[in-house]
């Protein structure tokens, strides 16, 4: 299918990656880069990427070496494809087209990568209001990926002491968990993010380790914005690394 109704967006430092009414971005997005953000000599895979925000955004940085883009849906890995072209990114990041469900077909190896991150469907099926639109269909609701296959994915990629990074929704905080822990990754990192400081948290960014000990540690919580709606200096400086600050 050709892509219609795409932009190239800005991400800062002079990089810009395409994206379309289907597959664009927002905050979570940026927020897992930032939490999940690749030490120097990691091997980095970003699953459901989407239009690719992700490994674009641990691009604009020296680390890491090698990105890969693992999509689902084929309009999408096109975009991807075409932001690689356009940032001449061709011996950085690379996109697979494939099914994460099925990740023994597309990779020969596995257990390569040190750091995989996904920012999974929130809804199971029948939760939440359901989109007609069915790329914002599989982006939203558990229909080709459920939170256990995206953790049986990485599972699969990690080696030992290997680093798996999702963001979700607050309310399924216990399965993260759980279902990290029944695949031997060890919940070790943990960040809370609220809309304004006192009000509840609507999103969750955890980390576990490939085979870690138990211990886990909770970050101070992260307010977007403050009580007068403009960001936080935390979120300032989150943009600033990522972005052009002026992201809304």
């Amino acid at each position: 299918m050709e892509l219609e109704n795409i932009k190239a967006e800005s991400i800062g430092a002079g990089m810009r990656i395409y994206t379309s009414p289907q597959h664009g971005f927002g905050t979570d997005a940026i927020l897992l880069a930032d939490f999940a953000r690749p030490k120097k000599n990691d091997i980095a895979i970003d699953l459901g990427s989407g239009c690719g925000i992700i490994p674009f955004l641990w691009a604009r940085a020296d680390a890491p070496a090698s990105i890969t883009a693992l999509e689902l849906q084929k309009d999408a890995i096109d975009l991807i494809k075409k932001s690689i072209a356009l940032n001449a990114l061709q011996e950085r990041i690379t996109a697979v087209h494939a099914d994460l469900r099925e990740i023994e077909k597309h990779f020969s190896t596995l257990h390569t990568f040190s750091l995989v991150s996904m920012n999974p469907p929130y809804f199971t099926c029948g939760s939440g209001y359901c989109s007609e639109d069915e790329a914002q269909k599989f982006a939203r609701h558990e229909l080709s990926c459920t939170l256990e296959d995206a953790v049986a994915a990485a599972d699969k990629l990690l080696r030992y002491g290997g680093r798996l990074c999702l963001c979700h929704k607050p309310e399924r905080l216990a399965d993260m968990i759980c279902t990290m822990r029944a695949y031997d990754i060890e919940p070790k990192r943990m960040r809370f993010v609220c809309g304004r400081a006192g009000k509840d948290p609507y999103l969750v960014l955890l980390e576990g380790k490939k085979g870690g000990k138990k211990a886990v540690k909770v970050l101070p919580e992260l307010a977007v914005q403050n009580q007068d709606g403009s960001y936080t200096d935390a979120m300032l400086a989150i943009y600033k690394d990522y972005g052009d600050g002026t992201k809304k």
